[in-house]
């Protein structure tokens, strides 16, 4: 008989698990508590990398997952990656140029570029440095459309997706977990994963549980559609952008965004004025909209995935890498679920380590 289990979350990160689950024939209820999509995905820079300051161990999880999201382009009609490529030199340069050599070393294809070479893969910035490095194998997508690609892709394979169903707490029976508690009551399931972003300790609590873990406010601006102003992604210091298949340009102090201060209006104001200064064709264009996302984020900042405590029935699923992460997280999580196999690759992850609890 197929396991009956509860994803809770329908971000980028519970959508992938959905839909990995369901193509290994689990049958599949996802709970979300508030528009289908989930809260942080919607508020994601959205950029698929390996390429910024992570151990190795982390570095290869990404590298995998970037492998596994080129997997998912081929099954899943209507997910689009732009394998645009990156530019980066938000560090200082000798900073940067170490930072480089090691991911070298690992075996990521990043090359050094000149301002010339800059200025040809970008031709419509104003200021550039010497010298950058660029990362041709990493990408971004449209992070809402990519969650709910996701779940109609479970949907398809018999996925049932539940929105505004808040969840109270989950239901535990003798030291398992058994489902969760809704408005209308308990909804069973053998499994219950948690990938509920910045609610996931709350509901851990409901259970005796603890995650340590944040989730800092990060703000970023969307101009006004324009015409294609950028070619793909640029990491410069105090200003990260890309440009979106609407044509929006999307900024922030960095990848994960800055914490609004409570004037995120001004905040927002700020960066669409630098963009505008930064991008030739920009001027004059202004602020479309602003998004204040809360990045869920293991104490440690790294992904916190599996059994907490080896607690029958619960499985975890919380990292701050969500975008990058979502295809390796997905299949690891499913295969572990439904076949107790645990992937090398999230062997330092577990949400049972000490820097967590």
């Amino acid at each position: 008989m197929a396991k009956r289990v509860i994803v809770v979350g329908s971000g980028v990160i519970g959508a992938s698990i959905a839909f990995h689950l369901a193509k290994a024939g689990a049958h599949v209820s996802v709970i979300e508590a508030g528009e289908t999509g989930g809260i942080a995905t919607r508020a994601s820079w959205a950029w698929i990398n390996a390429s910024w300051g992570n151990p190795e161990p982390y570095f290869r999880l990404r590298v995998r997952s970037i492998a596994e999201w080129h997997r998912l382009q081929k099954e899943i009609p209507g997910l689009a990656v732009n394998w645009c490529g990156g530019l980066i030199w938000d560090v200082p340069p000798a900073e940067l140029d170490a930072y480089a050599k090691e991911r070298q070393n690992w075996g990521q294809p990043i090359r050094k570029v000149s301002r010339d070479e800059i200025l040809a893969i970008e031709p419509n910035l104003t200021s550039v440095p010497d010298f950058a490095y660029h990362a041709a194998t990493e990408g971004m997508l449209e992070p809402l459309a990519t969650s709910l690609a996701l779940l109609d892709a479970a949907r398809a394979l018999g996925a049932e997706v539940l929105a505004e169903t808040p969840v109270k707490w989950l239901a535990e029976e003798h030291g398992r977990v058994v489902g969760v508690m809704t408005d209308v009551g308990v909804i069973h399931a053998d499994e219950t994963v948690v990938a509920a972003g910045a609610a996931t300790a709350q509901l851990l609590d409901s259970v005796g549980l603890t995650l340590k873990m944040d989730a800092p406010a990060g703000l970023l601006s969307h101009s006004k559609p324009a015409p294609k102003l950028l070619n793909g992604l640029v990491m410069s210091p105090g200003l990260h952008l890309r440009q979106t298949a609407e044509g929006r340009i999307v900024a922030g102090t960095d990848f994960a965004g800055a914490d609004p201060e409570g004037d995120a209006e001004g905040l927002a104001l700020d960066l669409q004025a630098k963009v505008e200064a930064m991008v030739k064709g920009a001027e004059g264009l202004g602020l479309d909209f602003f998004t204040v996302g809360n990045r869920p984020t293991p104490a440690d900042g790294f992904s916190a995935i599996g059994r907490p405590h080896r607690r029958n029935g619960l499985y975890l699923a919380v990292t701050h890498s969500g975008i990058t992460l979502a295809p390796a997280l997905g299949l690891f999580a499913a295969t572990e679920i439904l076949t107790g196999a645990r992937d090398p690759l999230i062997s330092s992850f577990s949400p049972d380590r000490p820097s967590l609890s």
